[in-house]
Protein backbone atom coordinates (compact mmCIF):
# COMPACT_ATOMS: atom_id res chain seq x y z
CA UNK A 1 0.00 0.00 0.00
CA UNK A 2 1.54 3.66 -0.88
CA UNK A 3 0.80 7.09 -0.13
CA UNK A 4 -0.60 8.83 -3.21
CA UNK A 5 -1.82 12.03 -3.97
CA UNK A 6 -3.95 12.53 -7.32
CA UNK A 7 -4.92 16.14 -8.32
CA UNK A 8 -6.97 17.33 -11.90
CA UNK A 9 -9.09 20.29 -12.13
CA UNK A 10 -11.61 17.49 -13.62
CA UNK A 11 -13.50 16.58 -10.49
CA UNK A 12 -14.76 13.35 -12.42
CA UNK A 13 -11.10 12.42 -13.67
CA UNK A 14 -9.79 12.65 -9.88
CA UNK A 15 -12.72 10.18 -8.81
CA UNK A 16 -11.83 7.64 -11.37
CA UNK A 17 -8.44 7.55 -10.58
CA UNK A 18 -8.71 7.51 -6.78
CA UNK A 19 -11.81 4.87 -6.66
CA UNK A 20 -9.00 2.72 -8.69
CA UNK A 21 -6.16 3.34 -6.47
CA UNK A 22 -8.47 2.48 -3.24
CA UNK A 23 -9.94 -0.63 -4.74
CA UNK A 24 -5.97 -1.28 -4.94
CA UNK A 25 -5.72 -0.53 -1.28
CA UNK A 26 -3.72 2.71 -1.48
CA UNK A 27 -4.00 5.88 0.29
CA UNK A 28 -5.48 8.35 -1.66
CA UNK A 29 -5.21 12.00 -1.38
CA UNK A 30 -7.65 13.42 -4.14
CA UNK A 31 -7.51 17.43 -4.65
CA UNK A 32 -9.45 19.33 -7.57
CA UNK A 33 -7.48 22.43 -7.16
CA UNK A 34 -3.44 22.50 -7.81
CA UNK A 35 -2.62 25.07 -5.93
CA UNK A 36 -4.56 23.56 -2.62
CA UNK A 37 -2.23 20.56 -3.73
CA UNK A 38 1.27 22.21 -4.15
CA UNK A 39 0.01 23.75 -0.71
CA UNK A 40 -0.67 20.61 1.24
CA UNK A 41 2.54 18.35 -0.66
CA UNK A 42 5.13 18.58 1.61
CA UNK A 43 2.43 17.49 4.94
CA UNK A 44 1.39 14.59 3.14
CA UNK A 45 4.70 13.41 1.81
CA UNK A 46 3.66 10.82 -0.55
CA UNK A 47 4.56 8.18 -2.44
CA UNK A 48 3.16 8.85 -5.55
CA UNK A 49 1.98 11.82 -7.17
CA UNK A 50 -0.40 11.92 -10.16
CA UNK A 51 -1.08 15.39 -11.49
CA UNK A 52 -2.48 16.77 -14.35
CA UNK A 53 -0.23 18.96 -16.54
CA UNK A 54 -2.43 22.08 -16.84
CA UNK A 55 -4.58 23.03 -14.20
CA UNK A 56 -6.41 26.45 -13.06
CA UNK A 57 -7.28 28.26 -16.42
CA UNK A 58 -4.12 26.47 -18.16
CA UNK A 59 -1.63 27.28 -15.86
CA UNK A 60 1.09 24.99 -16.06
CA UNK A 61 0.89 24.19 -12.62
CA UNK A 62 1.56 20.89 -12.98
CA UNK A 63 5.17 21.38 -13.78
CA UNK A 64 5.23 23.22 -10.07
CA UNK A 65 4.06 20.21 -8.16
CA UNK A 66 6.43 18.14 -10.32
CA UNK A 67 9.21 21.06 -9.11
CA UNK A 68 8.00 21.15 -5.66
CA UNK A 69 7.84 17.57 -5.45
CA UNK A 70 11.59 16.17 -6.90
CA UNK A 71 12.89 18.90 -3.86
CA UNK A 72 11.32 16.71 -0.94
CA UNK A 73 13.52 14.17 0.95
CA UNK A 74 13.14 11.29 -0.02
CA UNK A 75 11.14 12.65 -3.50
CA UNK A 76 8.05 11.03 -4.46
CA UNK A 77 7.72 9.96 -8.44
CA UNK A 78 5.18 11.98 -10.96
CA UNK A 79 3.07 10.60 -13.75
CA UNK A 80 1.61 13.45 -15.45
CA UNK A 81 -1.53 13.36 -17.12
CA UNK A 82 -2.88 16.29 -19.41
CA UNK A 83 -4.93 16.57 -22.53
CA UNK A 84 -2.74 19.14 -24.49
CA UNK A 85 -0.57 16.04 -25.05
CA UNK A 86 2.52 16.99 -27.34
CA UNK A 87 6.26 15.59 -28.02
CA UNK A 88 7.25 19.29 -26.50
CA UNK A 89 5.26 19.20 -23.36
CA UNK A 90 6.33 15.42 -22.51
CA UNK A 91 9.95 16.09 -23.05
CA UNK A 92 10.03 19.04 -20.94
CA UNK A 93 8.08 16.88 -17.88
CA UNK A 94 10.24 13.82 -18.41
CA UNK A 95 13.48 16.29 -18.52
CA UNK A 96 12.29 17.83 -15.11
CA UNK A 97 12.33 14.48 -13.26
CA UNK A 98 8.66 12.97 -14.29
CA UNK A 99 8.72 9.31 -14.25
CA UNK A 100 6.09 9.02 -16.46
CA UNK A 101 3.54 10.57 -18.95
CA UNK A 102 0.06 10.11 -20.10
CA UNK A 103 -2.07 11.93 -22.08
CA UNK A 104 -5.99 11.94 -22.13
CA UNK A 105 -7.92 10.25 -22.50
CA UNK A 106 -6.29 6.98 -21.24
CA UNK A 107 -7.32 3.98 -20.65
CA UNK A 108 -7.88 2.86 -16.47
CA UNK A 109 -5.61 -0.47 -17.17
CA UNK A 110 -3.10 1.94 -18.86
CA UNK A 111 -2.96 4.56 -15.71
CA UNK A 112 -2.95 0.96 -13.43
CA UNK A 113 0.47 -0.74 -15.10
CA UNK A 114 2.02 3.10 -15.40
CA UNK A 115 1.35 2.98 -11.33
CA UNK A 116 2.72 -0.12 -10.30
CA UNK A 117 5.45 0.53 -12.35
CA UNK A 118 6.18 3.38 -10.83
CA UNK A 119 5.76 1.94 -6.98
CA UNK A 120 7.89 -1.34 -8.08
CA UNK A 121 10.70 1.08 -8.82
CA UNK A 122 10.22 3.41 -5.94
CA UNK A 123 10.16 0.20 -3.69
CA UNK A 124 13.67 -1.10 -5.53
CA UNK A 125 15.73 2.50 -5.16
CA UNK A 126 14.38 2.90 -1.22
CA UNK A 127 15.60 -1.16 -0.55
CA UNK A 128 19.11 -0.45 -2.86
CA UNK A 129 19.40 3.20 -0.52
CA UNK A 130 19.12 1.18 2.57
CA UNK A 131 21.33 -1.73 1.57
CA UNK A 132 23.57 1.08 0.53
CA UNK A 133 23.44 2.89 4.27
CA UNK A 134 24.06 -0.82 5.66
CA UNK A 135 27.17 -1.43 3.58
CA UNK A 136 28.38 2.21 4.48
CA UNK A 137 27.91 1.45 8.23
CA UNK A 138 28.98 -2.09 7.77
CA UNK A 139 32.06 -0.79 5.88
CA UNK A 140 33.13 2.42 8.34
CA UNK A 141 36.51 2.75 9.60
CA UNK A 142 34.94 2.79 12.96
CA UNK A 143 33.85 -1.00 12.69
CA UNK A 144 37.48 -2.10 11.98
CA UNK A 145 38.86 -3.69 15.36
CA UNK A 146 41.92 -2.14 16.49
CA UNK A 147 43.21 0.51 19.17
CA UNK A 148 46.67 0.15 18.75
CA UNK A 149 49.29 2.80 17.68
CA UNK A 150 50.03 0.82 14.32
CA UNK A 151 46.36 0.96 13.96
CA UNK A 152 45.44 4.07 14.60
CA UNK A 153 48.14 4.72 11.94
CA UNK A 154 46.06 3.11 9.08
CA UNK A 155 42.90 4.56 10.45
CA UNK A 156 44.01 7.94 10.41
CA UNK A 157 45.66 7.23 6.37
CA UNK A 158 42.47 5.58 5.17
CA UNK A 159 40.39 8.07 6.37
CA UNK A 160 42.68 11.13 4.44
CA UNK A 161 42.71 9.33 1.64
CA UNK A 162 39.17 7.93 1.45
CA UNK A 163 37.85 10.64 -0.63
CA UNK A 164 40.50 11.26 -3.16
CA UNK A 165 40.41 9.42 -6.43
CA UNK A 166 44.31 8.50 -5.99
CA UNK A 167 45.58 4.76 -7.31
CA UNK A 168 46.13 3.29 -3.52
CA UNK A 169 48.87 -0.14 -2.49
CA UNK A 170 47.61 -1.86 0.51
CA UNK A 171 50.60 -3.95 1.44
CA UNK A 172 50.38 -6.89 4.33
CA UNK A 173 50.67 -10.24 5.04
CA UNK A 174 47.87 -12.79 3.97
CA UNK A 175 45.02 -12.67 6.38
CA UNK A 176 45.51 -8.79 7.79
CA UNK A 177 42.53 -7.28 6.48
CA UNK A 178 43.38 -5.61 3.05
CA UNK A 179 40.12 -6.43 1.49
CA UNK A 180 38.08 -4.80 4.49
CA UNK A 181 40.45 -1.73 4.16
CA UNK A 182 39.71 -1.49 0.20
CA UNK A 183 36.29 -1.69 1.51
CA UNK A 184 36.30 1.26 4.11
CA UNK A 185 37.97 3.07 1.06
CA UNK A 186 35.43 2.89 -1.49
CA UNK A 187 32.20 3.25 1.01
CA UNK A 188 33.81 6.47 2.80
CA UNK A 189 34.52 8.52 -0.53
CA UNK A 190 32.31 10.28 -2.78
CA UNK A 191 32.03 6.75 -4.98
CA UNK A 192 30.24 4.80 -2.16
CA UNK A 193 26.55 4.35 -3.98
CA UNK A 194 29.01 3.19 -6.96
CA UNK A 195 29.68 -0.35 -7.50
CA UNK A 196 32.73 -1.64 -5.61
CA UNK A 197 34.01 -5.28 -7.12
CA UNK A 198 36.62 -7.32 -5.95
CA UNK A 199 39.25 -9.21 -8.38
CA UNK A 200 41.48 -12.07 -6.71
CA UNK A 201 44.20 -11.83 -9.76
CA UNK A 202 45.56 -15.32 -8.78
CA UNK A 203 42.22 -16.84 -9.27
CA UNK A 204 41.54 -17.77 -12.75
CA UNK A 205 44.07 -18.11 -15.62
CA UNK A 206 45.59 -15.38 -17.43
CA UNK A 207 43.36 -15.98 -20.68
CA UNK A 208 40.20 -15.87 -18.74
CA UNK A 209 41.56 -13.02 -16.59
CA UNK A 210 41.92 -10.80 -19.40
CA UNK A 211 38.29 -11.32 -20.39
CA UNK A 212 37.62 -10.72 -17.34
CA UNK A 213 38.61 -7.38 -16.84
CA UNK A 214 38.58 -5.83 -20.07
CA UNK A 215 35.27 -7.70 -21.80
CA UNK A 216 35.47 -9.14 -25.27
CA UNK A 217 33.78 -9.14 -28.55
CA UNK A 218 31.28 -12.29 -29.79
CA UNK A 219 33.46 -13.94 -31.89
CA UNK A 220 37.02 -13.26 -30.29
CA UNK A 221 38.11 -16.77 -29.15
CA UNK A 222 36.32 -19.90 -29.10
CA UNK A 223 33.14 -19.23 -26.51
CA UNK A 224 33.11 -15.83 -27.35
CA UNK A 225 29.37 -16.32 -28.19
CA UNK A 226 28.06 -12.61 -27.42
CA UNK A 227 29.54 -9.33 -26.78
CA UNK A 228 30.42 -8.66 -23.17
CA UNK A 229 31.72 -5.72 -20.76
CA UNK A 230 34.73 -6.50 -18.58
CA UNK A 231 34.69 -5.65 -14.78
CA UNK A 232 35.99 -2.54 -15.79
CA UNK A 233 33.55 -1.08 -17.06
CA UNK A 234 30.81 -2.78 -14.49
CA UNK A 235 32.94 -0.83 -12.14
CA UNK A 236 31.86 2.15 -14.04
CA UNK A 237 31.89 5.51 -12.02
CA UNK A 238 33.00 3.20 -8.74
CA UNK A 239 36.05 1.48 -7.65
CA UNK A 240 37.50 -2.40 -8.66
CA UNK A 241 39.82 -3.77 -6.10
CA UNK A 242 42.69 -5.91 -7.94
CA UNK A 243 44.11 -8.28 -4.94
CA UNK A 244 47.24 -9.80 -5.40
CA UNK A 245 47.98 -8.01 -8.01
CA UNK A 246 52.09 -9.46 -7.89
CA UNK A 247 50.64 -12.66 -9.65
CA UNK A 248 49.55 -10.83 -12.85
CA UNK A 249 51.25 -12.27 -16.00
CA UNK A 250 53.49 -9.73 -17.92
CA UNK A 251 50.63 -9.13 -20.63
CA UNK A 252 48.15 -8.12 -18.39
CA UNK A 253 50.23 -5.74 -16.33
CA UNK A 254 51.26 -4.40 -19.42
CA UNK A 255 47.28 -4.15 -20.05
CA UNK A 256 46.83 -2.41 -16.76
CA UNK A 257 49.62 0.21 -16.44
CA UNK A 258 47.78 1.47 -20.01
CA UNK A 259 44.50 1.52 -18.24
CA UNK A 260 46.13 3.10 -14.98
CA UNK A 261 47.67 5.94 -18.28
CA UNK A 262 44.78 6.43 -20.20
CA UNK A 263 41.71 5.03 -18.39
CA UNK A 264 40.48 3.55 -20.98
CA UNK A 265 39.65 0.10 -21.86
CA UNK A 266 39.73 -2.32 -25.26
CA UNK A 267 37.70 -5.42 -24.87
CA UNK A 268 39.34 -8.12 -26.48
CA UNK A 269 38.65 -8.51 -30.07
CA UNK A 270 37.64 -4.81 -30.28
CA UNK A 271 39.59 -1.74 -31.51
CA UNK A 272 37.86 0.78 -30.22
CA UNK A 273 38.62 1.84 -26.70
CA UNK A 274 35.92 2.82 -24.23
CA UNK A 275 36.91 5.71 -21.40
CA UNK A 276 35.48 4.39 -18.00
CA UNK A 277 35.62 6.75 -14.42
CA UNK A 278 37.22 4.01 -11.94
CA UNK A 279 38.98 4.45 -9.28
CA UNK A 280 41.92 1.39 -8.87
CA UNK A 281 43.16 -0.08 -5.34
CA UNK A 282 45.66 -2.65 -5.46
CA UNK A 283 46.96 -5.18 -3.12
CA UNK A 284 49.41 -7.73 -2.51
CA UNK A 285 51.23 -10.19 0.14
CA UNK A 286 54.51 -9.79 -1.68
CA UNK A 287 57.48 -7.74 -1.58
CA UNK A 288 57.27 -6.34 -5.12
CA UNK A 289 60.21 -4.65 -5.01
CA UNK A 290 61.84 -8.44 -4.75
CA UNK A 291 59.45 -8.87 -8.02
CA UNK A 292 60.81 -5.74 -9.95
CA UNK A 293 64.88 -7.01 -9.40
CA UNK A 294 63.99 -10.37 -10.30
CA UNK A 295 61.96 -8.86 -13.46
CA UNK A 296 58.74 -10.59 -12.90
CA UNK A 297 57.14 -7.45 -11.60
CA UNK A 298 57.05 -3.76 -13.99
CA UNK A 299 59.05 -1.37 -12.37
CA UNK A 300 56.80 1.37 -14.53
CA UNK A 301 53.20 -0.39 -12.94
CA UNK A 302 55.07 -0.42 -9.44
CA UNK A 303 55.07 3.35 -9.53
CA UNK A 304 51.60 3.71 -11.29
CA UNK A 305 50.14 1.75 -8.76
CA UNK A 306 51.79 2.51 -5.33
CA UNK A 307 50.61 6.47 -5.96
CA UNK A 308 49.74 6.12 -1.84
CA UNK A 309 50.71 2.87 0.03
CA UNK A 310 48.79 1.78 3.10
CA UNK A 311 50.73 -0.86 5.09
CA UNK A 312 48.80 -3.25 7.34
CA UNK A 313 50.82 -4.51 10.23
CA UNK A 314 50.92 -8.02 10.78
CA UNK A 315 49.07 -9.27 14.00
CA UNK A 316 52.31 -9.90 15.86
CA UNK A 317 53.18 -5.94 15.80
CA UNK A 318 50.03 -5.23 17.51
CA UNK A 319 49.21 -7.91 20.45
CA UNK A 320 47.16 -5.38 22.52
CA UNK A 321 44.36 -5.59 19.79
CA UNK A 322 44.13 -10.06 19.73
CA UNK A 323 41.41 -9.68 22.53
CA UNK A 324 39.55 -7.19 21.12
CA UNK A 325 39.73 -9.35 17.79
CA UNK A 326 38.90 -12.83 19.78
CA UNK A 327 35.76 -10.53 21.97
CA UNK A 328 34.69 -9.31 18.73
CA UNK A 329 34.70 -12.19 17.26
CA UNK A 330 32.49 -14.38 19.94
CA UNK A 331 30.09 -11.72 20.27
CA UNK A 332 29.30 -10.50 16.53
CA UNK A 333 30.40 -13.65 14.35
CA UNK A 334 31.03 -17.32 15.98
CA UNK A 335 27.34 -16.88 18.35
CA UNK A 336 25.39 -17.31 15.45
CA UNK A 337 27.35 -19.76 13.66
CA UNK A 338 27.91 -21.87 17.35
CA UNK A 339 24.94 -21.16 19.07
CA UNK A 340 27.06 -20.26 21.77
CA UNK A 341 28.24 -17.04 23.84
CA UNK A 342 31.54 -18.08 25.06
CA UNK A 343 34.20 -16.30 27.35
CA UNK A 344 38.10 -16.92 27.42
CA UNK A 345 39.63 -17.55 30.54
CA UNK A 346 43.09 -15.68 31.44
CA UNK A 347 45.37 -18.13 30.84
CA UNK A 348 43.78 -19.02 27.22
CA UNK A 349 43.88 -15.04 26.72
CA UNK A 350 48.14 -15.25 27.77
CA UNK A 351 48.79 -17.90 25.09
CA UNK A 352 46.64 -16.37 22.37
CA UNK A 353 48.80 -12.90 22.64
CA UNK A 354 52.05 -15.01 23.02
CA UNK A 355 51.40 -16.56 19.43
CA UNK A 356 52.90 -14.83 16.95
CA UNK A 357 49.79 -15.62 14.60
CA UNK A 358 51.64 -16.40 11.35
CA UNK A 359 47.69 -16.59 9.24
CA UNK A 360 46.92 -13.25 10.99
CA UNK A 361 43.59 -12.11 11.96
CA UNK A 362 42.22 -14.43 9.61
CA UNK A 363 44.06 -17.60 11.89
CA UNK A 364 42.99 -15.92 15.06
CA UNK A 365 39.13 -15.80 13.81
CA UNK A 366 39.38 -19.67 12.60
CA UNK A 367 41.38 -20.66 16.16
CA UNK A 368 38.81 -18.85 18.24
CA UNK A 369 35.69 -20.66 16.00
CA UNK A 370 37.20 -23.93 17.00
CA UNK A 371 37.68 -23.20 20.46
CA UNK A 372 34.00 -22.02 20.83
CA UNK A 373 32.71 -25.44 19.12
CA UNK A 374 35.10 -27.72 21.00
CA UNK A 375 34.97 -25.74 24.82
CA UNK A 376 32.79 -27.74 27.05
CA UNK A 377 29.96 -25.11 28.39
CA UNK A 378 31.04 -21.49 27.78
CA UNK A 379 34.18 -20.96 28.80
CA UNK A 380 37.17 -21.28 26.37
CA UNK A 381 40.23 -23.06 27.81
CA UNK A 382 43.71 -23.16 26.64
CA UNK A 383 43.26 -26.67 26.19
CA UNK A 384 40.30 -25.31 23.56
CA UNK A 385 43.17 -23.34 21.96
CA UNK A 386 44.86 -25.34 18.53
CA UNK A 387 47.51 -27.45 19.40
CA UNK A 388 50.17 -25.09 18.48
CA UNK A 389 49.17 -22.77 21.31
CA UNK A 390 49.47 -25.32 24.01
CA UNK A 391 53.20 -25.01 24.48
CA UNK A 392 52.58 -21.72 26.04
CA UNK A 393 50.85 -23.27 29.21
CA UNK A 394 54.00 -23.05 31.07
CA UNK A 395 55.33 -19.16 29.81
CA UNK A 396 51.58 -18.42 30.17
CA UNK A 397 51.55 -20.32 34.15
CA UNK A 398 54.73 -18.34 34.89
CA UNK A 399 53.45 -15.06 33.55
CA UNK A 400 50.22 -15.10 34.94
CA UNK A 401 52.13 -15.62 38.59
CA UNK A 402 53.63 -12.35 38.25
CA UNK A 403 50.68 -10.19 37.22
CA UNK A 404 50.18 -7.45 40.06
CA UNK A 405 46.99 -7.23 41.17
CA UNK A 406 46.42 -3.36 42.45
CA UNK A 407 43.91 -1.80 44.63
CA UNK A 408 40.01 -1.86 43.57
CA UNK A 409 40.95 -3.83 40.49
CA UNK A 410 42.00 -7.18 42.46
CA UNK A 411 38.55 -8.09 41.83
CA UNK A 412 39.42 -9.06 37.60
CA UNK A 413 36.86 -11.34 36.41
CA UNK A 414 38.77 -14.71 35.62
CA UNK A 415 37.18 -14.36 32.01
CA UNK A 416 37.48 -12.27 29.47
CA UNK A 417 33.77 -11.37 28.12
CA UNK A 418 32.82 -11.69 24.82
CA UNK A 419 30.48 -8.19 25.19
CA UNK A 420 33.87 -6.19 25.22
CA UNK A 421 34.30 -6.50 21.65
CA UNK A 422 35.44 -2.45 21.39
CA UNK A 423 36.77 -2.65 24.80
CA UNK A 424 40.68 -3.33 25.90
CA UNK A 425 41.27 -6.58 28.06
CA UNK A 426 43.36 -7.54 30.94
CA UNK A 427 46.65 -7.96 29.45
CA UNK A 428 49.05 -10.03 31.51
CA UNK A 429 51.87 -8.79 32.37
CA UNK A 430 55.29 -10.30 30.41
CA UNK A 431 58.32 -11.03 32.14
CA UNK A 432 61.45 -8.90 31.38
CA UNK A 433 63.76 -10.17 28.86
CA UNK A 434 66.09 -10.72 31.81
CA UNK A 435 70.15 -11.92 30.94
CA UNK A 436 72.71 -12.46 33.70
CA UNK A 437 73.45 -8.45 33.11
CA UNK A 438 70.60 -6.64 31.92
CA UNK A 439 67.16 -5.41 33.39
CA UNK A 440 65.17 -2.84 32.37
CA UNK A 441 64.69 0.55 33.73
CA UNK A 442 62.51 1.47 36.17
CA UNK A 443 60.89 3.85 34.45
CA UNK A 444 60.18 1.74 31.81
CA UNK A 445 58.81 -0.79 34.60
CA UNK A 446 56.47 1.39 36.02
CA UNK A 447 54.98 2.49 32.40
CA UNK A 448 54.29 -0.70 32.00
CA UNK A 449 52.82 -1.65 34.97
CA UNK A 450 50.38 1.50 34.52
CA UNK A 451 49.43 0.35 31.22
CA UNK A 452 48.53 -2.74 32.50
CA UNK A 453 46.62 -1.16 35.42
CA UNK A 454 44.92 0.68 32.66
CA UNK A 455 43.95 -1.55 30.84
CA UNK A 456 42.50 -3.85 33.46
CA UNK A 457 40.08 -0.62 34.10
CA UNK A 458 38.80 -0.75 30.76
CA UNK A 459 38.26 -4.42 30.84
CA UNK A 460 35.99 -4.33 34.01
CA UNK A 461 34.41 -1.12 32.19
CA UNK A 462 33.43 -2.75 29.06
CA UNK A 463 35.33 0.02 26.87
CA UNK A 464 33.67 2.96 28.50
CA UNK A 465 37.06 5.36 28.81
CA UNK A 466 34.70 7.69 31.36
CA UNK A 467 33.70 4.53 33.43
CA UNK A 468 36.91 3.00 33.84
CA UNK A 469 38.73 6.69 34.60
CA UNK A 470 35.96 6.93 37.63
CA UNK A 471 37.33 3.09 38.37
CA UNK A 472 40.78 4.55 38.58
CA UNK A 473 39.93 7.92 40.06
CA UNK A 474 41.45 10.02 37.63
CA UNK A 475 39.92 12.50 35.05
CA UNK A 476 38.87 11.28 31.60
CA UNK A 477 41.49 13.80 30.22
CA UNK A 478 43.85 12.30 31.99
CA UNK A 479 42.98 8.62 31.12
CA UNK A 480 43.38 9.55 27.49
CA UNK A 481 46.73 11.72 27.79
CA UNK A 482 47.92 8.62 29.93
CA UNK A 483 46.77 6.16 26.95
CA UNK A 484 48.62 8.58 24.85
CA UNK A 485 51.83 8.37 26.95
CA UNK A 486 51.77 4.65 26.97
CA UNK A 487 51.64 4.21 23.39
CA UNK A 488 54.66 6.41 22.53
Amino acid sequence: MAKVLVVDDEATMVQMVTEMMRAQKHEVHPFTHGQTALDALESIAPELVITDLYLEKSRALGLEILQKARAMNPPPLVIMITAFGSIETAVEAMKKGAYDYLEKPFKLDNLQLCVQRALSYNNAITENLYLRKQLKTKYQISQIIGNSLRMQEVFKMIEKVADTDSTILILGESGTGKELAARALHFNSRRQFAPFIPVNCCALPETLLESELFGHRKGSFTGAVADKNGLFQEADGGTIFLDEVASMSAMLQSRLLRFLQEREVRRVGDNVPQYVNVRVLAATNEPLEEKIKKGTFREDLYYRLNVISVVLPPLRERRDDIPLLAAHFLKHKLSGRTGKRCQITRQAMAAMEAHDWPGNVRELENAVERACALCDGCVIQLTDLPPVLHHYAAQVTSSLELDTRIGDLSTAPATVPAAAATAAETHPQRPPAAGADSVSSLKTFLRDQELSHINRALALAGGDKEKAAGLLGISLATLYRKLVENEQ
